[in-house]
């Protein structure tokens, strides 16, 4: 339920005002260096408070090594990863307690867990939990920089290292950022975004046909990211419109390079070599200022409600840096099956 992957597998644990969320990841190769230092420049890129649109909230944001790393390098064993929480307000969500949020898990975990949810700043389904997924990704890109990649990602040119980068490409329809994200301050709402996710170097033949394909394993874990609504890799819905002479990417060399992309890297749920490329949509931000109406389960009665508290006004500001962690978790698990890591020398 809160666990992914087979040979590089992670566990989150934690809510979003509780004493800390966390991270489990197994299967870190020995030997591999991981420093405090490592994880910040990620972190620092996922953080609220630091940009326009996004939470006032800001925590540290530091990890905590609890186990599985010894000396500045993996051991082998677990690596549980703390972060605290410590600028929290919860009497924001006391007094909404009965209001449960439009378009939030506030009604559907009430429901599930008979009322025993930790339901402060959303508890276990809060955004807050991504800097775990974060965490997880710094480590899974250490491992991806040591894969040894093939030739025809880089025209003959053997580097080792996959790499990989996303970017927000627009927001609330705008291709400007700055104007998308000001119609929803403007009309003082939420808006969404769409993102995108390239990795390059990266060796063919990663995933399995039907069940674990290399796209149904990145959209599982995607989907893990709060208010994620959509995906599609390479040319994706507008493939729809296409003839299949115009879809089909010409194979150019004996290393598989294509002269178009509009398969994003992935053909018959295998990695091809060429560079994976995919989008995601984001949806605008559940908690609004805005009024709208929703039910008081004490009242048993519709009404007009506002949500309270500190909340992102456009969350995919934040979401490339998870996007590229959950990219990285699911690669790293990939090629690992495929034992296409290294040993690490560690003396």
């Amino acid at each position: 339920m809160n666990s992914f992957g087979r040979l590089f597998r992670i566990s989150i644990f934690g809510e979003s005002h509780g004493e800390s969320v966390g991270i489990v990841v197994d299967g870190c190769p020995a030997g591999l260096p991981l420093t405090v230092e490592d994880f910040l420049p990620d972190l620092e890129r996922r953080k609220g408070g630091t940009q326009k649109g996004t939470t006032p909230r800001q925590e540290e944001d530091l990890p905590i090594f609890k186990s599985g790393i010894f000396n500045d390098k993996a051991t082998g064993a677990p690596i549980t990863i703390l972060f605290e929480n410590k600028n929290v307000r919860s009497g924001d969500y006391e007094k909404q307690r009965d209001v449960p949020r439009p378009g939030h898990a506030d009604f559907v975990a009430h429901k599930k867990f008979a009322g025993f949810e930790d339901y402060r700043g959303s508890g276990h389904f809060s955004g807050r939990l991504t800097v775990a997924l974060v965490a997880a990704g710094v480590i899974a890109k250490k491992i991806l920089s040591l894969v040894e990649t093939s030739p025809q990602a880089l025209e003959g040119e053997v580097v080792n290292g996959i790499t990989i980068t996303s970017k927000i490409l627009e927001i609330g329809g705008e291709k400007d950022l700055d104007k998308g994200l000001q119609k929803a301050i403007d009309a003082k709402d939420s808006i969404g975004g769409i993102i995108e996710c390239r990795a390059t170097r990266l060796p063919i033949g990663l995933g399995e046909p039907f069940f674990d394909s290399a796209e149904s394993v990145l959209s599982h874990v995607v989907f893990a990211i709060p208010a994620v609504r959509g995906i599609e890799f390479g040319t994706g819905f507008a493939a729809a419109r296409m003839f299949g002479s115009e879809h089909n990417d010409a194979i150019e060399d004996m290393h598989g390079k294509t002269r178009t992309n509009h398969a994003g890297g992935i053909v018959g749920g295998l990695t091809n070599g060429n560079e994976l490329v995919f989008r995601i949509a984001i949806k605008p931000t559940s908690s609004t200022p805005k009024e709208q109406n929703t039910l008081n389960w004490s009242t048993g009665k519709v009404e007009n409600a506002s949500v309270k508290g500190r909340h992102d006004l456009c969350i995919a500001l934040r979401v490339p840096a998870i996007l590229e962690a959950v990219t990285a978790i699911v690669l790293a698990d990939l090629v690992m099956l495929e034992q296409r890591v290294p040993r690490i020398i560690t003396q």
